[in-house]
C-alpha cells in the first residue's frame, strides 16, 4: 500500500505548475483583450466626437443667399461642396492625435448635413490573438436650423 502512495505522490509532482502555468496564460490572455476592447470603445468614442462636430459644422455651412423664404419660414438650402469644406476644416482642426484621420464621405439633403470620418486603430498590446489594427468608421448626421 506504501508503495502505491508513494508512486502516486510522484506521478503528481510537478503538475501544479503546469496547471499554474496555464492559468497564468489564460489570465493574461483575458487582460489583453479586455485592455484591447477597452481601447477600441474609447478610440470609436473620440472618433463619434469629431464626426458630431463636423457635423454640425457642415450643417451651419450655408450663406444666407442659400436660405429660402416659403411665405411661413425661413428655411437654408444646404450645398454639397459647401457640407464637404466645413467638414474637412473641422476634422482637420479636431484631430488631435486620432492616427490616419479623414473625411470619407459628407452629403447633404434639404437640411441636414451627414458626415462619415474614418480613423486608424492600433492595440495597446500587439499579440496573436488581436489584429495589428483595423480602420474604425462612424457617420454623424446634424440638421439645420434657421430661427428668424
Amino acid at each position: 500500500m506504501r508503495r502505491l502512495l508513494r508512486r502516486i505522490a510522484c506521478e503528481e509532482q510537478g503538475s501544479t505548475l503546469l496547471l499554474t502555468i496555464g492559468f497564468a496564460a489564460l489570465a493574461l490572455s483575458l487582460i489583453i483583450a479586455v485592455a484591447a476592447a477597452t481601447s477600441l470603445l474609447i478610440e470609436r468614442r473620440r472618433l463619434f466626437t469629431v464626426a458630431d462636430g463636423a457635423a454640425l459644422a457642415a450643417a451651419e455651412a450655408f450663406a444666407l443667399e442659400q436660405v429660402r423664404f416659403d411665405g411661413t419660414g425661413a428655411t437654408p438650402e444646404l450645398a454639397d461642396r459647401a457640407v464637404d469644406r466645413a467638414a474637412a476644416e473641422w476634422a482637420a482642426r479636431a484631430a488631435g492625435d486620432l492616427a490616419q484621420l479623414r473625411v470619407d464621405g459628407a452629403a447633404a439633403d434639404a437640411r441636414s448635413a451627414t458626415v462619415t470620418i474614418s480613423s486608424a486603430w492600433r492595440p495597446p498590446v500587439v499579440s496573436l490573438l488581436l489584429p495589428e489594427g483595423i480602420r474604425l468608421d462612424v457617420t454623424s448626421t446634424a440638421r439645420s436650423v434657421f430661427v428668424d
